[in-house]
């Protein structure tokens, strides 16, 4: 069975696959090390241990050299946060990605630079692309970016995610994202009315990982914020002991 197969058939929903966000590749060897079944990264974490913000600001090159580490070091599937493809054609993008040996890759819908929604109609072309170019050896997580964004009011943000994910998954995306929601009653009308997997993001942890197991979610990711909380703590606590004379390693 392919990594690419493996990962794939992780995202079962109301059995979800659970992916905290390595940045690296300690880090990845870290969850695998924890048991989790497939390494996730986040575009956020990555850009940050390479020196530059979020939205594409990496070089594409630096990217792919990263995701080819993290997948290197690990035994299990790993899928990367690719943004919007960094302006690579779709056959640029399956080539040189799959070369990096990660098998699964989220594509966002909203310009990274501006934040501007994508039109659904562009994004699908894009997605069908790349499927036509990878066949089944990468697993495609359409992100979808109008709740993040604030596209519209509540309803409208809820009506177009559910649209976008019809048309994603129509192109030949596995898995949907629909960023930027917590709220139970929106992530199960989402599950309801999406026919295929949904990945929603654990965020601050407004929703434990049982309650959107319940809901029948297939994907939880944690974003950048597993690196978040390292790096605050490292900055809080154990540089100001280290800087004030106190030992940072005891209770």
């Amino acid at each position: 069975m392919s990594l690419a197969t493996t990962l794939r058939d992780l995202h079962v929903p109301g059995t979800p696959v659970v992916l905290p966000n390595a940045w690296d590749a300690a880090s990845a060897r870290m969850v695998e090390q924890a048991g989790f079944p497939a390494v996730a990264t986040s575009s956020f974490a990555t850009a940050t241990i390479l020196g530059y913000d979020d939205g594409e600001q990496a070089p594409v090159d630096e990217v792919l050299s990263a995701a080819t580490r993290i997948a290197h070091s690990v035994s299990v599937p790993v899928t990367v946060d690719f943004e919007r493809g960094y302006r690579l054609t779709a056959a640029e993008l399956v080539e040189r990605f799959t070369a990096t040996g990660a098998v699964g890759l989220n594509l966002e819908d909203s310009e990274p630079s501006t934040g501007a929604m994508i039109d659904p109609s562009e994004q699908a072309d894009l997605l069908a692309a790349v499927r036509a170019a990878a066949g089944s050896d990468l697993v495609i997580n359409a992100r979808i970016d109008t709740f993040i964004r604030r596209a519209g009011s509540p309803a409208e943000q809820l009506r177009a995610a559910i649209d976008r994910a019809a048309r994603y998954l129509a192109a030949g995306a596995d898995c949907v994202y629909p960023i930027g929601t917590s709220d139970p009653d929106v992530i199960q009308t989402l599950v309801k009315e999406i026919a295929g997997p949904v990945n929603v993001s654990y965020g601050q942890g407004d929703r434990s990982v049982a309650e959107l197991t319940d809901l029948g979610v297939a994907r939880v990711t944690f974003g950048p914020m597993v690196q978040r909380h390292t790096y605050t703590k490292l900055a809080g606590d154990i540089l100001p002991a280290i800087s004030s004379g106190r030992n940072p390693f005891t209770a």
